[in-house]
């Protein structure tokens, strides 16, 4: 039997934390070797005379299915209304006149600043 940490002989292995993986229903722990991947087809490896050759998918079968994907993600989103856009435009807006005055007048005073010091 393996010693795990932090348990005596004789206490149950009720504890989630030292839960055997090999028990039913439990995924076993990952490898970390990498394997083939699933049944979505892509990177699929093959036995042939020893070698291991990925199987490539063709390549507009790939973009289609990213497409797909993309659009249903875009279909998720939770768009702005009219009225919190117009808020949010006015936000950044301020932010932006904030950021470009504090830059310019930092921006000043160190030019003078240099002018001053090497004039």
């Amino acid at each position: 039997m393996i010693e795990q940490p932090g348990r005596r002989d004789g206490e149950s292995g009720d504890d989630p934390l030292f839960a055997d993986s090999s028990a039913a229903g439990a995924s076993p722990r990952p490898s970390g070797k990498r394997g083939s991947r699933g049944a979505d087809g892509s990177a699929q490896l093959e036995q042939g005379s020893g070698v291991k050759v990925a199987k490539r998918e063709n390549i507009f079968a790939v973009i289609f299915r990213f497409i797909g994907e993309v659009i249903s993600e875009l279909r998720k989103v939770i768009w702005p209304g009219k009225k919190q856009m117009i808020t949010y435009t006015i936000v950044v807006f301020i932010f932006l006149f904030v950021m470009v005055s504090l830059i310019f007048g930092l921006d000043q005073i160190f030019s003078r600043g240099v002018l001053w010091l090497y004039g």
